[in-house]
């Protein structure tokens, strides 16, 4: 076999619309693939033709690893768990940055059907302790800087801690478990619910605020076959594997044998620009508040990006200035934003033509369907407004223990729907306008917070911007905003508010509630801009002016 590649160039891939049920689709997914082998069997296999490559440089620890030696550093950590008789449906927990080993625990996972669970580091005591209560892990990874932390939130659990750096004294460390001795005829396991048995599990954001369990599968979807890879493409992905682009990249790179550059520092702008140039990275996926960043940053103007082939970033609306400022660096096909949810398990649309659709979060991907429907649940056809709703074909598991949540999120015909309004155009691409649940109403009259978002990031001096609504009893929902300013200049609130006044003539879309210059936009767990948190940090600050 030789290397595997799409066959066909994304920028070519033609989408159809039913105008009949008024459904969009990618077209049909083949995979690359025998249908019967796990993402585990998948990667093991491939790990082998490839041994003598690069797998994995990290620029913070300094090691370099073939994947001959992830796949030997994967073994062992698969034979402990083994020993420790870890079985498929057991789960095994990770809080971890993107160290050296990370990887290689990852694939261990894979390769014995036993699904990890990964949460953020920066979960508090009480979440960490609620959500590996519901999957109970006997075995933990976390780094040495979140030890206390998690040891406190799985006390009433029987489990053992492994530290991957900053190891506490007389704590189990991952070389310890990286001398377990592998048997000659070591072979990952084949699955007992076959390519619907539970991969991992991820985080996503709740109705109620708390992180929710998504189920990943096994399944193929997730595999890029919409991209033309090969073993030459360098990747960089600052995001975890508690997150559904960490995951995708870990996987992607094992099957296609695509070298990673990792970091287990917090996302830098500038030092990307630096890593871009070095290491001639060609596949960057960043999220969209990164991707203003880097817009903005110094580095970004004189940095040589000449190796990047593709650029993706998405996880939420995206200034379309800071787009259009990486596009202007770039070759016009490398800058592709992407949309999907944690639950599809693959991405559900992808932009490979931002010149001409420039915020459109594009088609959707082969495998992938997407209708739009109206409150009534009736789909609608082209330009109309709606509920934005998938579906991949493919069965899901749900919320890990939440059937009520499960329900809302996927229906009895199995469509996801994202809770976010969008429409589809004539020519068949998706733009999404806000969240569902974030429209506000001043004085009777619906608005959604983007539409002044997306006014305040022309600003030149702001990097990133989110609008929220505080409550007035006479006119309702007064839009209010935090904005970020770009490092080095000058920009006052009133500025801002000004700013909208100006440029928005509707009174009911003003900046009625003020605005705040801050340092950075809060986040939620999952690393997305929250609302919620952002407009409580307001509050807390003006009031106490």
């Amino acid at each position: 076999m030789g290397d595997f590649r799409a066959g066909e160039s994304p920028f070519k891939t033609k989408n159809t619309y039913d105008d009949k049920l008024k459904i969009w689709s990618g077209g049909e997914k083949r995979s690359l693939f025998s249908p019967d082998l796990s993402i585990g069997e998948i990667i093991f296999r491939q790990m082998e033709r490839h041994s003598k490559l690069i797998a994995q440089i990290s620029v913070t620890e300094d090691t370099v690893l073939t994947w001959g030696e992830l796949r030997e550093n994967a073994k062992r950590v698969a034979t402990y768990m083994r020993n420790l008789g870890l079985k498929q449906g057991e789960f095994v927990g990770i809080i971890g940055r993107l160290t050296t080993h990370l990887t290689a625990l990852a694939y261990a996972c894979f390769f014995n059907g036993t699904p990890y669970h990964a949460l953020h580091t920066e979960y508090e005591q009480s979440a960490i302790e609620r959500l590996f209560g519901m999957t109970r892990p006997r075995l933990i990874f976390c780094d040495g800087d979140e030890f206390a932390k998690v040891r406190a939130a799985t006390e009433s659990l029987q489990v053992k801690i492994v530290t991957m750096r900053n190891h506490p004294k007389g704590s189990l460390r991952i070389e310890d478990i990286l001398g377990t001795t592998v048997g000659e005829n070591f072979q990952p396991v084949r699955l007992k619910e076959g390519t619907d048995q539970t991969l991992a599990i991820l985080s996503s954001s709740g109705s109620s605020g708390l992180p929710k369990a998504v189920t990943i599968s096994n399944s193929h979807q997730i595999i890029a076959s919409f991209l033309a890879v090969d073993t030459s493409l360098v990747n960089y992905n600052p995001n975890t594997l508690d997150w559904a682009s960490g995951i995708s990249m870990t996987i992607n790179s094992g099957v296609f044998g695509t070298p990673s550059i990792i970091s287990d520092s917090d996302f830098d702008p500038g030092s990307l620009c630096g890593l871009i140039r070095e290491y001639r990275i060609s596949l960057v996926f960043i999220s969209s508040s990164q991707l203003a960043m880097l817009a903005n940053c110094p580095e970004f103007e004189t940095a040589d990006l000449s190796s990047v082939k593709y650029l993706f970033y998405g996880g939420s609306n995206c200034s379309l200035e800071a787009q259009k400022r990486v596009s202007s660096r770039l070759s016009p096909e490398c800058i592709n934003f992407s949309y999907t949810l944690t639950e599809l398990n693959s991405p559900g649309c992808m932009n490979f033509n931002f010149e001409e659709k420039p915020n459109s979060v594009g088609r959707p991907v082969k495998g992938i369907k997407v209708k739009i429907i109206n409150e009534q649940g009736e789909a609608q056809g082209p330009n109309n407004i709606g509920e934005i709703c998938f579906n991949n074909g493919q069965k899901w598991s749900g919320y890990y223990k939440n059937p009520e949540e499960t329900r809302n999120m996927q229906d009895t015909q199995n469509w996801f729907h994202t809770g976010d309004l969008g429409y589809m155009d004539d020519d068949g691409y998706l733009f999404v306008i806000d969240r569902l649940k974030d429209m506000l109403k001043y004085r009777t009259i619906m608005y959604y917070p983007s539409e002044i978002e997306n006014v305040i990031a022309e600003m030149p001096n702001v990097v990133e911007a989110c609008v929220f609504g505080i409550w007035d009893p006479v006119n309702g929902d007064k839009a209010a905003a935090s904005v970020v300013k770009k490092p080095g200049t000058q920009l006052e609130a009133q500025d801002v508010v000004d700013y909208v006044r100006k440029h928005i003539t509707a009174k009911y879309k003003q900046l009625n509630g003020g605005a705040l210059i801050v340092d950075r936009i809060v986040q939620s767990a999952n690393r997305k801009a929250s609302r919620a948190a952002t407009k409580a940090n307001f509050l807390q600050i003006m009031n106490k002016c």
